[in-house]
């Protein structure tokens, strides 16, 4: 079992930006030192849900910074970008790492991100696969052409190719964020493995696990490449003497950034949207996922993946917006949960 951070670098209420990134910085120097596996990075624009607007640009921070720890993004917003900018990007840390940098790309959301970066709506609702297409032939293969009414160019050399890095294999893995069944074959059919957002419990990721498996299958890939399949289970992690001691605190603190950050979101088109009540969300969060004693965590990750077969773990670990107060939710979680999965 690996079991990783993910950071979001959340702007907690009357916080300024500059602390939250250094908390997101600092949480992942202490992930290494604590024994995590990975340290996830979220993205988001012009909300301070999230106050990271380049998941590839701070992972190529904390991978200078750090020489064990795997870095991934959770996710790159493939949408808002250029698939080839990005496979360069992420061509470039794989290589400079040691292979080190993992890639989780995401459809992200309706938002005025895609008014901003001039990508548009469509990109949004239909263009998802054909961009991860093409994102994924840059990070295979020597060379890549276009060849679409919307990546129309000719045929160019991959440089940096990934498949040269000193750790060698064929490139970084690609991790696909999937909400729906139709997500769920787009990564199925690629065999590319699954990240399974927080907001959906044990059953809901097995189904979504054993509908990844069935449509692979269906795909022709093999039973043996099936099986080797990693997917990414994200979840919340506050570690307490006391459940109850865990739960207040969290109750205290994440409902107020969670509606200051998803009442920021801003759709492109104007539609309406619905967005979650943020202490009923948190409530829902603690129940779901490792908040309480070391055992009780434990014991929450290892019942996830008996019941779902997921076997990597991103958790925020960030819910206090406290410094000195992640630092130590970090350390106890590396100190006294993991030893207890080992």
């Amino acid at each position: 079992m690996r079991v990783g951070s993910f950071v979001l670098a959340a702007q907690f209420p009357g916080q300024g930006q500059g602390e939250a990134l250094h908390r997101a910085v600092r949480s992942a120097e202490v992930a290494e030192e604590a024994g995590l596996d990975t340290v996830w990075l979220a993205e988001h624009h012009f909300v301070p849900y999230g106050t990271c607007p380049s998941a590839v640009t701070l992972a190529a921070l904390l991978l200078g910074r750090t020489r064990r720890i795997r870095v991934g993004t959770a996710v790159s917003v493939l949408p808002t970008v250029h698939p080839v900018a990005l496979g360069e990007q992420a061509a470039l840390l794989h290589v400079t790492s040691g292979g080190r940098f993992s890639l989780g790309v995401g459809r992200g959301g309706p938002w005025v991100d895609l008014e901003v970066f001039g990508t548009g709506l469509e990109a949004y609702e239909q263009g998802f696969p054909e961009s991860l297409d093409l994102l994924v032939r840059w990070l295979r293969r020597p060379s890549v052409a276009g060849g679409s009414e919307r990546f129309d160019f000719r045929e160019v050399p991959v440089v940096p190719r990934p498949s040269e890095a000193l750790s060698g294999g064929e490139g970084p893995e690609v991790v696909v964020a999937c909400t729906s069944p139709a997500s769920v074959r787009l990564a199925a059919e690629r065999k590319l493995p699954m990240l399974l957002g927080m907001h959906v419990g044990d059953e809901e990721k097995a189904e979504m696990v054993a509908l990844w498996r069935s449509c692979a299958l269906a795909a022709g890939h093999t039973p043996d490449d099936i099986a080797d399949a990693a997917h990414v289970s994200a979840g919340l992690a506050q570690i307490a003497d006391r459940r109850t001691d865990a739960v207040e605190t969290l109750l205290k603190t994440m409902p107020g950034w969670l509606k200051q950050g998803l009442d920021a979101h801003v759709t492109v088109d104007d539609r309406k949207r619905s967005m979650r009540d943020p202490l009923a969300y948190t409530e829902l969060l603690c129940g779901l996922h490792p908040v309480g004693t070391p055992r009780l965590c434990a014991d929450r990750l290892a019942a996830t993946s008996e019941r779902t077969g997921i076997t990597r773990f991103a958790l925020l670990v960030e819910g206090t917006g406290d410094l000195a107060a992640t630092e130590e939710n970090v350390r106890r979680l590396g100190g006294e949960v993991l030893p207890r999965l080992r």
